[in-house]
This record gives C-alpha cells, sequence and structure tokens, in this order.
C-alpha cells in the first residue's frame, strides 16, 4: 500500500510517517515543499494542475494530509490551512480520486466549550480565531469534496519533540534554560484554560487507522485524550519532572491562537467505534518523554520520537 504523507517534516508529520513506516505492506511517500521530500509539493502556492500531476505519478493509495500552519497572519492560514486542501481535493479527484484522504483538523474549529460537557462531532462550530476559522474551512472543502476522506479534528498534542510553537513544546525549552538555578522565574500567561491533550504517537496510530481502514469512514472524528485537563496542571507537572527549582509566575493574557476559549474537551467514543482507537499513552508519559527528548544531546537519535 502506497500511502503519501504529506507535511513529513512537521511535528504531526513526521510521528505519522514514522508510525506508518513500521506497519507490514506499506511504502511511506514523504511529501511536502523541503529538499527531503520524496514528492515535491507546496499546497499553499502550487496550482492544483501542478499537484495533480505529481499526485499521479505518485499513484497512492491514500493521502495523510499533516501539512498546516498554527501561527502567522490570517493570510498565511488561509493559504496554508484553507487554499492547501481545498487544492488537494481538486488534485486528487483528477489524478487519484480512489485514494482515502486522511486530513488533520483541529479541535479550535469548535471553539469555546461548555464546562464539563465534552463536544462530539456533531456539535457546531464556532471557532473564534484565524487558526479555527481557515481549519474548519479546510473540513468543511475536505468533507464536501466527494472523496472516500475523513477529517481528524485533533486535540491538543503533545509528547516527543513538541514544537516551540505550542505551549508545551515552549515551556519544555524555558525550563531545559531554566536548569538547576533555585532563583530562576519563568513567566508565563494565564494558565487557567482547560486542555484536551493527546500524545503526538496517539495520533499517529489514529491516522494510520485512518489510512488503511477497509470501510469508508465518517466525515469527522474526534482525536483527543478525552480528558479536560487545567493547562496549570500540565506545566507543573511538566516543571516537576524536569526537576526544576524556581518560580513560575503568571502574568498577562493567554495566547492569541488559544482566544477566549477557556474550555476544550472532545467526545472520542466515534474513533473507538469507527477506528477502534483510544488513547494508549498518559500525560504524564507524554510529558516524560517530551522531557526526554528536549535534554538529548544534539545529533543522538531519539528514541521517544519513534512510534510504537
Amino acid at each position: 500500500m502506497r500511502i503519501l504523507v504529506l507535511g513529513l517534516t512537521g511535528y504531526l508529520g513526521g510521528h505519522v510517517a514514522d508510525h506508518l513506516r513500521a506497519l507490514p505492506g506499506v511504502r511511506v511517500l514523504g511529501g511536502g515543499r523541503s529538499a527531503a521530500a520524496e514528492v515535491g509539493i507546496d499546497l499553499a502556492t502550487d496550482r492544483t494542475d501542478q499537484v495533480a500531476k505529481v499526485l499521479a505519478s505518485a499513484a497512492p493509495d491514500a493521502v495523510v494530509n499533516c501539512a498546516g500552519a498554527t501561527g502567522g497572519d490570517a493570510v498565511t492560514l488561509a493559504e496554508v490551512n484553507s487554499r492547501g486542501p481545498a487544492v488537494l481535493c481538486a488534485a486528487l479527484r483528477d489524478a487519484a480520486p480512489t485514494a482515502r484522504l486522511v486530513h488533520l483538523g483541529s479541535a479550535a474549529e469548535y471553539g469555546p466549550g461548555t464546562r464539563d460537557v465534552t463536544v462530539a462531532e456533531s456539535a457546531a462550530t464556532r471557532p473564534v480565531t484565524p487558526y479555527g476559522a481557515t481549519k474548519l474551512a479546510g473540513t468543511v472543502t475536505v468533507s464536501a469534496s466527494g472523496l472516500d476522506a475523513v477529517v481528524l479534528r485533533v486535540g491538543n498534542p503533545v509528547g516527543p519533540g513538541a514544537p516551540p510553537a505550542g505551549l508545551p513544546g515552549r515551556i519544555a525549552g524555558l525550563l531545559r534554560e531554566a536548569g538547576g538555578d533555585p532563583d530562576a522565574v519563568i513567566r508565563l500567561g494565564d494558565l487557567s484554560a482547560h486542555r484536551d491533550f493527546v500524545d503526538v504517537r496517539d495520533v499517529a496510530r489514529a491516522a494510520a487507522r485512518a489510512a488503511t481502514a477497509p470501510a469508508p469512514l465518517p466525515r469527522v472524528l474526534n482525536i483527543g485524550g478525552g480528558q479536560a485537563v487545567p493547562v496549570r496542571d500540565l506545566v507543573r507537572a511538566l516543571a516537576g519532572i524536569s526537576g526544576f527549582r524556581g518560580r513560575i509566575e503568571e502574568k498577562g493574557g493567554g495566547s492569541v491562537r488559544s482566544g477566549d476559549v477557556s474550555w476544550q474537551c472532545s467526545d472520542i467514543a466515534s474513533a473507538a467505534d469507527a477506528l477502534d482507537w483510544w488513547p494508549t499513552y498518559s500525560l504524564d508519559e507524554s510529558l516524560s518523554a517530551l522531557w526526554a527528548a528536549v535534554t538529548e544531546p544534539a545529533g543522538q537519535e531519539r528514541e521517544g520520537n519513534r512510534t510504537p
């Protein structure tokens, strides 16, 4: 089975490709705009006919689209998160209409949640940030494409290799810089929000199961931890794992991407039914793997980054 993974060099794409490579009978094709990609595709700028030509040559049985932007201005977000899926769907209809498309969406598409209530796929979508809005536009395009496609609405991924653009990766970097200094002070924004954290390796396993499932799948499936965790608890747990002896202060607002969303928790029952999938890593295991990856010597093979 030939599976094309777009966004191969990204956080999610790298883990998805690792997991797929470990499966028997699967040939992984890495796609993206970097020089390391086997299949050169830039969904933000390439014309549809260019992408279709590349897809026809690659002849994938399935495509996992992990390409996406989490930061940048509204134009950048729209080019990658909205235009990208539209171009991909149009090109697939022309070049590989029978290929399964697995597109990674975001729980940010739902917008503000209600405290103590998990959000199912049928819930209304009310994104409050350009990021959530552009991800939702991509989801709508994929769902209405007529292709054999599924969108995985991913919660907040955490685990080995987490980038500094996200809170867990940024906190890990700050803790590493602080070292064992008992006088160190880490100043952060408001940490009172609740988030649904899911290990990146569990996300990779869900994407692999969606790409290889023999039967058609629901249009949208939530992929999360299924629990709302106070962001403050995550920061304290990671600080404990690191041995941090300094002080953490909360001042100012949260991140722009989080917007005014104080509560987020996904109902993951449909993923269990459709994919026989559920989270297997605890948050402590995810944070321990994140910290181990951050503190390894440069250039060393990071076992924590290898998806089982």
